[in-house]
């Protein structure tokens, strides 16, 4: 039996007899996605989510663009207000659909002035829900052409996606790598997957990338499931699959939160824990706006408030 004391953070995710997140050193990078809200009571949720999340220092937050630009203003005050009063880095997001060349310029322009320094850089969905992407006239064709586009206006920091089980529209999982490289050659610095929920969904698509040469960093994207029914929904825009014995799991918890809530964080966080057995340093968690999951798992695998270590330090 593998000695408790002895065992690498590896070792733990099998050892007989040690607790599953035990050793861990919290040697991992965090950020989290945010929503730009639509009314009062939302915009107190979310910086209440942005207060909770700050204290465990994330590298960065990015904060979401609806289609079309529809949440443009609203991202916008949302990603100069955690950056003036939360100040921590922050990302915002950028799309092509039905905007030309010169609106992402003004708007990419006024994220510059306002601060911003990091996009995450995206095609975008059709504004019609079923439809197909069509560029702007006079805009970008996609992804890899709005980052170099954004490249030329200033030096950004750019995210990029990527799709661990291929992009729905991809014509197969070959020519979305491919679509991924066009986008990390034009000047992207990383990709932040789209969520899953098998852990081997990730690591197959990390080596897969390796064996095709590309070597940016890849960072999974992580949904807590706090909602069964949106992330269904979620996942069938996506592509993701929802493993039965999971979706199975959340049965007959529709009116008990409290369980539901604990059921949601014990998967995601094991889901995390074995990522981190297979390597993996940073985590970008798909927050809906709510602190507590996100937190309890980045407490799990070790990532504590700056403040709380320094003080247990001193002590």
């Amino acid at each position: 039996m593998t000695d408790p004391v002895s065992a690498s953070p590896a070792d733990c995710i099998t050892a007989d007899g040690v607790p599953l997140f035990a050793s861990l050193p919290g040697d991992i990078g965090v950020s989290f996605e945010f929503f730009p809200p639509k009314s009062e009571k939302m915009e107190a949720q979310l910086w209440d989510a942005v207060e909770k999340l700050a204290p465990l220092t994330p590298e960065f937050v990015s904060v979401t663009y609806g289609a079309g630009g529809s949440t443009r203003e609203r991202t916008h005050a949302t990603v100069e207000r955690i950056i003036r009063e939360a100040r921590i880095p922050a990302a915002a997001h950028l799309t092509c659909v039905e905007a030309s060349k010169d609106d992402i310029r003004r708007v990419a322009e006024q994220y510059w002035e306002a601060g911003v320094r990091h996009i995450v850089a995206l095609r975008g969905d059709p504004t019609t829900p079923g439809g197909r992407f069509e560029p702007h006239p006079g805009g970008y064709a996609g992804a890899a052409d709005l980052v170099a586009g954004l490249k030329a206006i200033a030096p950004f920091e750019i995210s990029v996606a990527a799709y661990p089980e291929t992009h729905p529209e991809a014509q197969s999982a070959q020519s979305d790598i491919d679509n991924l490289k066009r986008k990390l050659d034009a000047g992207a610095d990383r990709a932040i997957t789209q969520f899953f929920f098998r852990p081997e969904c990730f690591l197959d698509f990390r080596d897969r990338l390796a064996a095709d040469g590309v070597d940016a960093p890849l960072v999974p994207g992580i949904l807590p499931v706090s909602n069964v029914a949106q992330t269904r929904k979620f996942a069938a825009q996506c592509g993701a699959q929802i493993p039965a014995w999971m979706d199975g799991l959340f049965e007959g918890l529709d009116e008990r939160p409290g369980a539901r809530k604990l059921v949601a964080a014990t998967l995601a966080a094991e889901f995390c824990r074995r990522l981190y057995a297979g390597g993996v340093r940073d985590f970008h968690f798909y927050t809906l706006n709510r602190a507590d999951l996100s937190y309890s798992i980045c407490h799990l695998l070790g990532r504590r408030p700056v403040a709380a270590e320094q003080e247990e330090q001193a002590a």
